[in-house]
C-alpha cells in the first residue's frame, strides 16, 4: 500500500508560512496514544529529519504515525473559535468532539 498524505491548498500555505528558520525547518506531524479516543494527533517543528522519517515538502512524519494516517487529508482551517490544522483519516472509526483524538 502507498503511503502518502494530501494537503489541501490552505494547509500548505499555512505550512510553508510558519516552517521557516533553523529551528523550524519542518512541520512534523506525530500521531500518539492518549486523548479520549485511543490517538491523538500532535504538530510541532523540527529542524532535522530522523532517520525513520517521511518528507512531504516541509512536513515530516515517522513512518509509524503515517502508517496509522495514510491516506489522509491534511487541511488548515480558520473558523470563529480559532485556527487549527485538521486532519480528515478516513481509517478513523470513530473521533471525539474536540477532533484531535480518534480511534481506528
Amino acid at each position: 500500500m502507498e503511503k502518502k498524505l494530501n494537503f489541501t491548498s490552505q494547509a500548505l500555505n499555512q505550512i510553508n508560512r510558519i516552517a521557516v528558520g533553523e529551528d523550524r525547518k519542518f512541520f512534523r506531524i506525530t500521531v500518539q496514544g492518549g486523548g479520549c479516543s485511543g490517538f491523538k494527533y500532535d504538530f510541532g517543528f523540527d529542524s532535522k529529519a530522523n532517520e525513520d522519517d517521511i518528507i512531504f515538502d516541509k512536513t515530516i512524519i515517522d513512518k509509524t504515525s503515517l502508517e496509522i494516517i495514510s491516506g489522509s487529508e491534511v487541511d488548515f482551517k480558520k473558523e470563529m473559535i480559532g485556527e487549527s490544522f485538521v486532519i480528515n483519516n478516513p481509517k478513523a472509526i470513530t473521533s471525539c468532539g474536540c477532533g484531535l483524538s480518534f480511534s481506528v
